[in-house]
C-alpha cells in the first residue's frame, strides 16, 4: 500500500537553511543503496512505499518521515545511522490537522478513500473561509501544505471518481495559493499556480474553477492598471463560468470595475444594473466569508467602490448607507470587518466629492479600527494615496498609523 511520505520538519541544527540533514540522509541511503546493489524499484517494493518517493529521498528531494527512515534503517540493517539523519518533525496546528486525516486514511485500509477525500474538499473550505482575516504569507503556507499532501495521495490507488475529486480539490487550492502569490506580489509563482488550476479545470470539466482562474486574471490586470485586458479577461470569465454561478457574479463585478476605470459612466451604470439582477435571487451563504463564495451582501460594497471609481456624486451617499446598514443592530449583528472597508469606499467618494479633510478622518477610522485584513490593504492604500494627492494636512499622520497597522514598508505607499 503506497503511503504518504512527506510531512513538516525542523531545520537540522547544523545548517542554518535546513537542507543538510536531508541531503545527508540522502547521500546515505544512496550509499547504502549502491553497496547493497538495491534499486529504487526494488527498495520501494521492499518497504511499500511509492518509487518516486523513494527516488525523491535519494536524491535528496524529499525529507523522510520517521517512520519510513527507522523501516530503512531496519532493511540496511544499519544500527541505527540512518535513521538519525531524519530531520526532526515539528507538530504544529496544521499537521496536527493532516496528521489527523492521514490516520483515518489507513484506519480505512485503503490508499484513497471518500472520507479522506471529503476531509480535504472539507479543509479547503476552511483555507477559503480564512482567506480575508489571515496573513497572506501565513495562509499560503497552509495551502502549500494541503496542495503537497494532495499531490500525494494522487501517487495512491483510487477510483476514477475519487482521483476526480482530487484533482478538483487541487485545482481549488492552485487557485487559493495563486490568489495569495498576487496579495503578496509574487507574479511569477501566482501565474504558475493559475496555470495549474486552469489545467486541472480542464481536466476536470470544472467550468467555475475555469471562470475563477480568468476572473483572477482580471483582477491582476486591474490591480495593476491594464483596464482593457480587465475587462476581456472579465467578459472571458463570465463566458467560462457556470449560469448563476459565484464566479459569474464576482467576473461580472470585475468588468464594472474596469469600466469604471475606464471612466465610462454609462457602461458602468449598465453592469451594475446586471449585478444586481444576478445577486437578488441569491439566499446568505452558510459561510458568507468563504472567498469563492459570493455573499449578496457584497453586491452593496462593490457598488459604492466602483461608483467612487468613475465618479459618480451617487457615491457618497450610497456608501454612507451602505456603512450604516453595516453597523445598525436592525439588520443583525453589527459586521464590523465589512465596516472598516465600508468607511474606504466613503472615504473613496468623499475624495471624489471634493472632501479631503472629511475622508481623512474616515480612513483613520478603519485603519484604526484593527478590523483591517490583508485582502483590503491594497484598497487602503488607494485612498490614502489620494488623500495625500490632495494635499489634506492629515496626509502623513494617516500613512504612519497604516505602516504601524499593516506592518508594510514604507515604499508601499509609495
Amino acid at each position: 500500500m503506497a503511503r504518504l511520505g512527506k510531512q513538516a520538519t525542523a531545520p537540522n541544527p547544523s545548517s542554518a537553511d535546513g537542507t543538510r540533514g536531508m541531503s545527508d540522509f540522502g547521500r546515505e541511503l544512496a550509499r547504502l543503496m549502491d553497496a547493497r546493489g538495491v534499486g529504487v524499484r526494488e527498495l520501494a517494493r521492499q518497504v511499500h512505499y511509492n518509487a518516486g518517493h523513494i527516488s525523491n529521498l535519494r536524491s535528496g528531494k524529499a525529507r523522510p518521515s520517521p517512520e519510513l527512515a527507522h523501516e530503512l534503517d531496519d532493511y540496511f540493517h544499519a544500527g541505527g545511522t540512518l535513521a538519525a539523519l531524519a530531520p526532526v518533525p515539528v507538530q504544529t496546528p496544521l499537521t496536527d490537522e493532516l496528521a489527523a486525516v492521514e490516520l483515518a486514511r489507513r484506519a480505512e485500509a485503503s490508499d484513497v478513500s471518500d472520507g479522506t477525500v471529503e476531509r480535504l474538499e472539507l479543509a479547503f473550505d476552511d483555507l477559503a473561509t480564512a482567506y480575508p482575516r489571515t496573513p497572506s504569507a501565513d495562509l499560503l503556507a497552509a495551502v502549500r501544505e494541503h496542495l503537497s499532501y494532495t499531490t500525494n495521495l494522487l501517487d495512491g490507488r483510487a477510483t476514477l471518481m475519487q482521483r476526480r475529486r482530487l484533482l478538483v480539490s487541487g485545482g481549488w487550492l492552485s487557485l487559493l495559493a495563486a490568489t495569495l502569490l498576487v496579495d503578496l506580489h509574487q507574479e511569477r509563482p501566482a501565474n504558475a499556480y493559475l496555470l495549474t488550476a486552469e489545467q486541472l479545470a480542464r481536466e476536470t470539466d470544472h467550468a467555475e474553477i475555469g471562470g475563477w482562474v480568468l476572473e483572477t486574471r482580471a483582477w491582476q490586470a486591474l490591480t495593476s492598471g491594464e483596464y482593457r485586458r480587465a475587462l476581456e479577461l472579465s467578459r472571458a470569465a463570465q463566458q467560462a463560468a457556470p449560469h448563476g454561478s459565484s464566479a459569474l457574479i464576482q467576473a461580472t463585478a470585475q468588468e464594472g470595475r474596469a469600466v469604471a476605470r475606464m471612466g465610462d459612466a454609462a457602461g458602468t451604470t449598465r453592469v451594475l444594473t446586471r449585478i444586481e439582477a444576478l445577486v437578488s435571487p441569491l439566499e446568505m451563504p452558510d459561510r458568507p466569508e468563504h472567498h469563492y463564495r459570493y455573499d449578496p451582501a457584497k453586491a452593496e460594497a462593490y457598488t459604492a467602490t466602483t461608483l467612487a471609481w468613475v465618479g459618480d456624486p451617487a457615491a457618497e451617499r450610497f456608501a454612507r448607507g451602505v456603512l450604516a446598514r453595516l453597523e445598525s443592530p436592525a439588520d443583525g449583528p453589527p459586521r464590523y470587518r465589512r465596516a472598516a472597508t465600508a468607511r474606504l469606499d466613503l472615504a473613496l467618494a468623499l475624495i471624489a466629492s471634493g472632501k479631503p479633510d472629511e475622508a481623512a478622518t474616515i480612513t483613520m477610522q478603519a485603519v484604526m479600527s484593527g478590523r483591517l485584513v490583508p485582502a483590503t490593504y491594497w484598497r487602503a492604500r488607494e485612498v490614502i494615496r489620494a488623500v495625500a494627492a490632495c494635499g489634506a494636512p492629515e496626509a502623513r499622520e494617516l500613512a504612519e498609523a497604516y505602516r504601524a497597522e499593516s506592518g508594510e514598508q514604507p515604499s508601499a505607499l509609495a
